[in-house]
């Protein structure tokens, strides 16, 4: 099931379980609240998220009624596929008494998440709905309608640059808007760029991630150039990439390990020297070589005064660059 035809739904009644996943936190997040305000259950409620997930304590608390006369609403948020026995018996408890409703926020792999959407059918009292990517188009949308909710004076225009801003991530626009309403007056884009710290660096990993998997990366430049880095400085930053790429494949070769305390000198986040690992091993050294230099004959034309247009030149070397990947 898609997001219309659960709102379509919600304006009706309140599906005895729910299970949210996909591409998008911020929807799974938003439907949590719903429930949690249209059930006033915010005292009542047991929450299980990853590592506090246990079928026992679960069980338990839908097995009995509510101390204070309101509703036993049970949410859990977790990565890693729950069993079938288990969410079935959760979701038969969840229909044995009108007070009753347990949500599930899936945030691991899809096959897992539509694996356990059976659980979740007409017949059990269930529903699930998958998320995905929105379009900016529709996450301005919804930043507005959280800006009316919270008394926000702020513009579409100030929405589409804070979307910029902060690298289309609508969980974190969200909690921007939630600062800026103390501001109590309107916000412009001026404001934004004043109180708004920008993830530019967070964008650019993604951006190299990307170009480096051969997956068209014409929009995020143009987003990256949006954020204010220039096109030396993008040029720069895929040099240091580059090396890094080759630094982490000689080591392996090396070693067999993927150390980046060793390689770099400081220790990137598991999951960020994993994805460096995996890079480093799917293009060999004498390819790293040649888009080094690459890149450097790159840089020296684009210092050239006033001989070219910087910007068309940056587009042309990293679509030159995938064909050397």
């Amino acid at each position: 099931m898609y997001k219309n035809q659960l709102d379509q739904i919600l304006r009706e009644s309140l599906p005895k379980a729910l299970m949210l996943y996909g591409e998008n936190e911020y929807l799974v997040d938003h439907y949590i609240d719903h429930y949690i305000e249209r059930l006033q259950a915010r005292d009542d409620l047991l929450s299980l998220y990853f590592d506090e997930w246990d079928f026992s304590q679960a069980k338990a608390y839908l097995s009995q009624s509510s101390l204070f006369g309101g509703v036993n609403l049970l949410i859990i948020k977790h990565e890693k596929k729950i069993p079938k026995k288990e969410l079935d018996i959760l979701i038969s408890l969840a229909n044995r008494s009108s007070d009753n409703y347990i949500l599930l926020g899936f945030s691991g792999l899809a096959k897992d998440g539509k694996s356990m959407q059976s659980s979740f059918s007409n017949k059990n009292g269930g529903v699930w709905v998958r998320f995905f990517e929105q379009t900016t188009h529709e996450a301005v949308g919804m930043l507005q309608q959280k800006a009316q909710k919270i008394g926000l004076d702020i513009d579409h225009y100030a929405l589409q640059h804070l979307m910029v801003t902060l690298n289309n991530n609508l969980a974190l626009c969200s909690n921007e808007l939630d600062k800026l309403a103390i501001l109590e007056t309107k916000v412009t884009s001026k404001d934004v760029d004043r109180l708004v710290y920008s993830t530019a660096p967070l964008a650019m990993d993604h951006f190299l991630t990307e170009l480096f998997e051969k997956r068209d990366v014409v929009d995020m430049i143009e987003t990256l150039l949006e954020l204010g880095e220039d096109e030396l400085s993008l040029l720069r930053s895929t040099q240091r990439f580059v090396n890094e790429i080759f630094l982490f494949n000689a080591h392996i070769k090396l070693h067999g390990n993927p150390d980046s305390a060793v390689i770099l000198g400081y220790k990137l986040p598991k999951q960020v020297e994993e994805r460096r690992a995996h890079l480093s091993m799917r293009v060999n050294s004498a390819k790293l070589l040649n888009i080094m230099t690459f890149l450097l004959s790159r840089e020296l034309e684009m210092k050239r005064p006033n001989s070219i247009n910087k910007e068309a030149l940056l587009y042309g070397t990293f679509v030159e660059m995938q064909r050397y990947l």
